[in-house]
């Protein structure tokens, strides 16, 4: 019995030493690790910051090019009728639209979803423009009656994208 009194009186304090040392190790192991993490992200926002500003550039860039108001300006030429300038508004877009698709990777999902909701309405105020026009009607009248559904809507779902990424842009930086 004074043996087993003996071998607790050791194993006791050892056991107690062990047990700090345990906790101490596993301590200064988190701390590492989470250094470690730390460092991780900062390098790697180090690299993907300046992918991420481009890809908002190009968002914006995407969003003021289909812009109705520039879209007009830039495509139409006088000796186009209506549904022809229609369609190449239309194919532009769609486009436009394809060459930023990998943007979607850097952006979040509700600025991307802003995004295509701007390039459909783009879409349906050009298509909905052309109703009633013919092969006679001349492109000036169908951007006419675009720059009217224009002032109509008073707020483009353009304007709320570009502002929506402006905002997305200024929380990253």
């Amino acid at each position: 019995m004074e043996a087993i009194v003996e071998f607790g009186k050791i194993i006791l304090p050892a056991g107690a030493v062990l047990y700090a040392m345990f906790l101490t190790t596993r301590m200064f192991l988190r701390k590492e690790y989470d250094l470690k993490l730390i460092e991780m992200k900062t390098k790697n926002t180090e690299i993907t910051l300046p992918i991420r500003l481009q890809a908002y550039e190009r968002i914006c860039l995407f969003l003021e090019r289909i812009a109705p108001k520039n879209l007009v300006l830039r495509v139409n030429t006088p000796e186009m009728n209506a549904l022809a300038f229609q369609q190449i508004m239309v194919k532009e877009v769609r486009e436009e639209f394809g060459h930023n698709l990998s943007q979607q990777v850097y952006v979040s999902e509700s600025a991307w979803e802003a995004v295509r909701n701007a390039m459909e309405e783009v879409i349906l105020i050009i298509n909905d423009s052309t109703t009633g026009m013919t092969e006679e009607t001349p492109s000036v009248e169908l951007a006419k009656v675009i720059f009217e559904k224009i002032i109509e809507r008073e707020h483009l779902a353009v304007d709320s994208a570009l502002s929506f990424v402006k905002k997305e842009i200024q929380q990253i930086l």
